[in-house]
């Protein structure tokens, strides 16, 4: 692994970080980042643009396998008494494929709502979106059948979105995002199982989907201005 990608990791898990807190001390996110300038009102949390890049009509997106982490104080199984109802190595990686699928899923319908293909190969109306999915933490996944148990929560879980947005051909970056999102949280209890975090998850990827689906609308009616 390239030192590089080990300092720009840590980056992305420090600036998810500096958005989990409460709202009312929350630092401020950084007004500039690997030369990319923080854009007020963003659709997002934080969206970072390069100032001056060169306006491009892209027509297709190369979106890249999605990565799944979850957050580091997460025990999935920390109010299983059952050992048969603990979830696994295997139950994570299911859990940790599905929400990448979902999300490839969600993107690509998105997508082409705007007229926009997703391409397996990079060219020059190509934009290359890559993602991952951080800090992942689910409140009562479900993965196998727990027969006639119900699980009430008031709160489905949360997970924050880092995006990275480049030119395919020359690799420059030209946007970053990140996003944290929280599902279902109304304070109301309710049931949570696999079909509502699915649920939940699929209404997150969506905002995500469509602030990316407007920013390419955006650039496309700039380049025909």
């Amino acid at each position: 692994m390239k030192r590089s990608f080990l300092i720009r990791a840590v980056l992305l898990i420090l600036i998810s970080a500096l958005f989990a807190g409460c709202a009312s001390t929350r630092p401020q996110a950084p007004a500039e980042w690997d030369g990319l300038v923080l854009q007020p009102d963003s659709r997002l949390r934080a969206v970072w643009v390069r100032p001056n890049a060169a306006v491009v009509a892209y027509s297709s997106v190369q979106l890249q396998p999605v990565s799944v982490s979850f957050a580091q104080n997460w025990d999935p199984n920390r109010n299983r008494r059952s050992v048969g109802s603990r979830l696994d190595s295997g139950d994570l990686a299911a859990i940790q494929q599905g929400l990448a699928d979902l999300f490839q899923e969600v993107f690509r319908a998105e997508l082409a709502r705007g007229g926009f293909a997703v391409v397996d190969t990079a060219g020059p109306d190509t934009l290359r979106i890559t993602a991952s999915i951080i800090d992942l933490n689910i409140s009562a996944p479900d993965v196998t059948s727990a027969g006639r148990t119900r699980t009430y929560t008031a709160n489905s879980g949360s997970m924050t979105l880092v995006l990275e947005a480049r030119d395919s051909l020359s690799g420059e970056i030209l946007a970053r995002a990140v996003d944290p999102r929280s599902g279902r949280n109304s304070g109301v209890m309710s049931i949570t199982n696999r079909a509502t975090n699915t649920a939940d998850a699929r209404r997150a990827i969506s905002v995500w989907a469509r602030a990316l689906r407007e920013a390419m609308e955006e650039l496309r009616a700039n380049a025909k201005a």
